[in-house]
């Protein structure tokens, strides 16, 4: 399996986590759409280029992110879900994952009840992953409780409608496709259950057939291998970056641009690249002949059609597709860090000068103001900070609590919303009010676009 955790559209880091298990036969348990039509929607989250549905598991309702690159259902035990779900008939493992350090402890369970919509399978294997360092909401800025691909994917036909943020499930048997003159379809290949895909890029005005995992589960637009002997190397524009954080530890690499990306007939130019250094992506590389990764930030341009038992993905332009391709242009990561107690005016105070004040028996006066309240808002922490970029250059580091940004608070806004202005225009002016080691710190930096 493999999770990315980068910036916003480049997030997670998003996180990148790669397991490797052994084939599975398409007939092992199925999920069945249990209505009349033998079909269902259900509503999903874009966030970062990740889609975060909601399932419940053994009668618990949880959030799960959709990820083609993961081939069981994984659950991140920091709250203790577990312990919730009553999960049972279990057995412990370790996994090895992205990153250069050890293997985790799971705990592998059989028989667990899980449901998506109308869809149900009554004997899902799944994992519980107890490192607390694996929690997808402080980067998303949303509760994700695991993760789902490859046993959903293999039983039903999924379409994902990126524009509209609708899943549809459909049994094999009943889908029927619609004529579409502006579809393109490929071909599936699969390796330890895990979907690939040929397309080609140009690199340096050389175009190269390269083999792709379509990578759902990570937000970056595509991630290649580099490969002298196939042209497949950094042009000489290119910065060093936090890439993501893996199952054993962080992944580390280039960021470039390359000149275009072509699924069929379909192109897209000036596409964003992420180079990882080989010696964190030695799993990702056992595949032969594989060149790296497809992510969020390609997909969401296209309403998909995923059709496994066909061996078959078609893919239809939406509105996303002529989005430019941006980068985080401060150098700043962002998560939440807990909660803060923050004094704010209230706007629905009583204009009455006797409200809130009171006499004691003993002559004690007390007065309460009640014009301001206190409340609990979310404060945002840096967690990673490119060198060499505008806010490192500025005088920012690692753990400084995000106060407020060009003179607004900001717990105002969105974790998303308050990353997305780190990709604003090149010279924008980033104004950032921060508490480090209990002082309040001012800085200011420009934001700064390294492939102009």
């Amino acid at each position: 399996m493999k999770i990315v955790f980068s910036s916003i559209k480049n997030l997670l880091t998003l996180i990148l986590i790669f397991f490797c298990f052994s084939n599975l036969s398409f007939s092992q348990g199925k999920f069945i759409v249990q209505n009349k039509k033998q079909s269902d929607k259900i509503k999903f989250k874009l966030i970062n280029n990740l889609i975060i549905i909601p399932v419940e598991v053994n009668g618990v309702n949880l959030s799960f992110l959709l990820d083609t690159g993961v081939s069981k259902p994984i659950i991140f035990n920091f709250l203790n879900v577990s312990d919730t779900l009553k999960i049972k008939d279990t057995e412990t493992i370790f996994l090895r994952g992205l990153g250069e350090g050890e293997s985790v402890e799971a705990l592998k369970s059989r028989n667990n009840v899980f449901k998506i919509g109308a869809a149900i399978k009554l004997n899902q294997d799944l994992y519980a992953v107890y490192d607390s360092n694996l929690n997808f909401a402080p980067r998303l800025g949303f509760p994700v409780h695991g993760i789902i691909g490859f046993d959903l994917f293999k039983d039903l036909v999924v379409e994902i409608n990126y524009s509209k943020k609708i899943l549809k499930l459909t049994k094999p048997e009943t889908y029927t496709y619609k004529k579409c003159k502006k579809c393109e379809r490929l071909n599936l290949e699969f390796y330890n259950n895990k979907p690939y895909i040929n397309v080609d890029v140009t690199i340096n005005r050389k175009k190269t057939p390269v083999k792709l995992l379509i990578d759902s589960g990570s937000s970056d637009a595509l991630w290649l291998f580099e490969d002298d002997s196939l042209g497949i190397k950094s042009s000489n524009k290119y910065f060093y970056d936090f890439l993501g954080h893996g199952l054993s530890g962080s992944v580390y690499g280039k960021r470039s641009k390359i000149q275009s990306f072509s699924l069929k007939n379909f192109e897209l130019n000036k596409v964003n690249v992420s180079y990882p250094d080989s010696a964190y992506i030695a799993h990702a590389r056992k595949l032969k002949g594989r060149n790296g990764s497809l992510s969020g930030n390609i997909l969401k341009r296209f309403n998909i059609i995923f059709d496994y038992r066909r061996a078959v993905i078609t893919l239809t332009k939406n509105h996303y597709f002529n989005e430019k391709f941006q980068y985080n242009k401060s150098g700043i990561e962002l998560a939440h860090n807990g909660l803060r107690l923050i004094k704010e005016r209230d706007d629905f105070t009583r204009n009455d000068s006797n409200y809130g004040s009171f006499q004691e028996q003993e002559g004690t006066r007390i007065i309460i103001n009640p014009e301001y309240k206190l409340s609990l808002k979310p404060a945002y922490a840096i967690v990673e900070l490119r060198e060499n970029s505008p806010a490192k250059k500025a005088g920012l580091l690692k753990g400084d609590i995000i106060l407020g940004i060009n003179n607004k608070n900001a717990y105002h806004f969105k974790l998303q919303e308050l990353i997305m202005m780190f990709y604003g225009d090149s010279g924008k002016r980033i104004k950032l009010k921060v508490e480090r080691n209990n002082k309040v710190l001012t800085f200011e930096f420009y934001l700064e676009n390294l492939f102009q």
